[in-house]
């Protein structure tokens, strides 16, 4: 689980890859990642958001998906794509049913249960940012 809010320290910015099937939280979730200064782009199911992957993935700094989702692909499935294909992506998923571990995701994730708050959401996507930062030695 993430943290609760605790600063509102600077976020990294980036394009975010934004899954989720519902319309109204998808655009919920883009007008407040916008609103802190990161670029979105949102996908209405993880099918459509592996395509974009396989054009953008460059692009994409953090993937933020929902577990639970319609398609050939859910959001776990996602997940699993990003870490095989390209491990140095931070992943973000989100699931008011499910965990990682009971949705089969086998990466390293950071992880918010819904209904979160706006708070808890970006320290989540901060600690998901930070989780995957280049060590310096």
């Amino acid at each position: 689980m993430c943290p609760t809010p605790t600063s509102s320290a600077h976020l990294p910015g980036g394009l975010i890859l934004v899954v989720e099937d519902d319309p109204l939280i998808l655009e919920f979730l883009c007008e407040i990642l916008q609103e802190e200064g990161f670029k979105v782009e949102p996908q209405i199911s993880a099918d459509a958001a592996s395509l974009y992957l396989e054009q953008h993935a460059a692009d994409v700094a953090l993937l933020l998906t929902d577990i639970t989702m319609p398609g050939t692909l859910n959001g776990a499935d996602l997940a699993n794509l990003v870490g095989d294909r390209w491990p140095e992506k931070p992943v973000m998923v989100m699931s008011g049913y499910e965990t990682p571990e009971t949705s089969g995701v086998k990466h390293t994730v950071a992880f918010i249960k819904k209904p979160w708050a706006i708070g808890q959401l970006l320290d989540c996507v901060e600690s998901a940012f930070k989780a995957k930062a280049p060590r310096l030695h």
